[in-house]
């Protein structure tokens, strides 16, 4: 009896398993050499012949054209993990990898595919706990936003910049938008601009926008602007149903034109009577009423991104507006000053100062699109972990000291469950392991002494971790040199590694068409 479709490819048992995992691992041994400050870059190489080349692991695996169902999973992991906390992707990729190997290894050692899930899920829980126990008692000051920061963008590209230079942008940046432990991220932008050097990199308070006016003759700044935001054509309208209008004369042509000219004009007349010094629109701006604006002074910009013109609008307090009846000072917003400055044959628009100061963006200079690119994902994976500290208040140690912290407290659990499962609840600690083993190895130095000497540190109450020093590393305390992440990262790390894996070993049967 034929159930499914005879072009239809069934795998099930063992080889489902087996298929599964393999996949798994393999994406995440493709990052695992990026890890850590010293990992390695990747060049990827599209099908256009696109260059992209990162450490970052999030990009490294969504630019991957990767067709299996559990590999698409653990990108998944990695992409979940950059939307939730903005770092940390490849330690949750690469723990997703490593829980995938320790469970093959179970499986056939004939342990039930749900007595590994049950034991995975205790292991978390206890893995989190271990997480909370290592929270530092800091206050979340400008300092140890710095670290954070640092310690998210040490051993990624930052073009001529170093990491520590970086940092006080970014904190200042988080610092410029936070109101207590409220931290408005979406008020932090990043615009890039190709060359120059990226030590031109600077802080902009308020919105750069990559549009030049609509008109020649507009002015090139104004200062103390009244801001109009518009979702409108200034077009000449047109009807909604299909006509046609016939012309005899000269004089009907004329009149004609005149109507059409007299409706511009009365859009440019509007504008100019409420009072507005500068426009944005998401739609066209005809050439005449172009011309009227400029005659009149006032600064226009057209055909905006739905994004441009909603963050435009909450910079500087206007409304956005889809109709110019009854136009009302307080649907305006307002900015101290918008400039339009030349950059090679490009313009940007400068929107500072008011109530713009609200936003700021990040402006991003580099010799190359490879620099801008780099720089932009170091930036952005910064600026979400540093909002993420200040908003939680709560970091631990970094360069692997908590991870050794994790798998001693899921190893001590371990003892205390009975059955199959202990084994389950051992194999998550040795994959924790796997990450401290991966940045000694990264580093330089030998994994398994680094990992030796880790363990010893630990039992003895000491907090150690590998730290980058010259070619190579050593083992040493990661708060004495500022390595500190956000409890948060490590935590979703857990969460999403440890969802991913089990959902991927609880599969035991693959039917696909052709």
């Amino acid at each position: 009896m034929f159930i499914l479709a005879e072009d239809t490819r069934r795998t099930h048992g063992r080889d489902a398993q087996s298929s599964n995992i393999m996949a798994g691992k393999a994406v995440a041994e493709a990052v695992r050499t990026t890890l850590g400050p010293r990992g390695m870059d990747k060049m990827l190489v599209d099908t256009s012949g696109t260059v992209v080349i990162t450490n970052d692991g999030a990009t490294i695996l969504k630019e991957m054209d990767i067709e299996h169902p559990a590999a698409q999973m653990i990108v998944e992991v990695a992409q979940s993990q950059e939307d939730e906390v903005g770092d940390g992707t490849t330690t949750a990729a690469v723990l997703a990898g490593q829980l995938l190997a320790k469970a093959e290894d179970l499986l056939e050692s004939d342990v039930h595919p749900t007595t590994i899930v049950e034991g995975y899920r205790e292991a978390s829980r206890i893995a989190l706990e271990a997480i909370d126990e290592m929270v530092l008692d800091v206050s979340m000051d400008e300092e140890t936003l710095h670290k954070v920061a640092e310690s998210s963008m040490t051993g990624k590209g930052t073009g001529g910049l170093t990491a520590d230079q970086l940092a006080e942008t970014v904190v200042e940046a988080i610092r410029h938008v936070q109101d207590g432990t409220d931290v408005e991220r979406d008020d932090v932008r990043i615009h890039t601009k190709v060359g120059a050097s990226s030590n031109a990199t600077e802080l902009v308070e308020g919105i750069i926008l990559d549009k030049e006016p609509v008109h020649d003759g507009m002015p090139r700044t104004v200062e103390d602007a009244n801001i109009l935001v518009l979702d409108l054509d200034l077009e000449v309208r047109k009807t909604d149903v299909d006509a046609e209008y016939r012309i005899d004369s000269i004089e009907q042509l004329n009149a004609v034109m005149e109507a059409e000219e007299t409706e511009l004009r009365g859009y440019a007349k509007t504008i100019a009577d409420s009072k507005v010094d500068v426009v944005f629109t998401t739609d066209d701006i005809d050439r005449r009423v172009a011309s009227y604006l400029a005659n009149e002074g006032i600064l226009a910009f057209e055909k905006l991104s739905n994004k441009d013109a909603r963050a435009i609008a909450r910079a500087v307090g206007a409304k956005r507006l889809g109709s110019l009846e009854d136009l009302d000072s307080e649907d305006f917003g307002h900015a101290d000053a918008i400039r339009v400055e030349g950059f090679g044959e490009d313009e940007l628009a400068f929107i500072e100062g008011g109530a713009a100061a609200r936003s700021v963006t990040v402006f991003v200079r580099g010799g190359t699109e490879h620099v801008v690119d780099e720089l932009e994902r170091a930036l952005t994976d910064a600026l979400d972990v540093v909002a993420l500290a200040a908003e939680s208040e709560e970091v631990v140690p970094g360069a692997g000291a908590t991870e050794i912290a994790i798998s001693d407290a899921v190893r001590q659990g371990a003892a205390g469950i009975e059955g199959r499962k202990q084994l389950a609840v051992e194999a998550f600690a040795d994959a924790v392991d796997t990450l401290p083993r991966t940045l000694a190895e990264n580093t330089g130095m030998d994994s398994i002494d680094a990992l030796v000497s880790l363990r010893a540190a630990y039992e003895g109450g000491d907090v150690m971790g590998v730290i980058s020093e010259g070619e190579s590393g050593r083992i040493d305390d990661p708060l004495k040199y500022g390595v500190i992440d956000p409890a948060d990262v490590k935590r979703e790390a857990v969460e999403s590694a440890t969802e991913a894996a089990t959902m991927i070993i609880r599969i035991d049967d693959i039917i696909a068409a052709k």
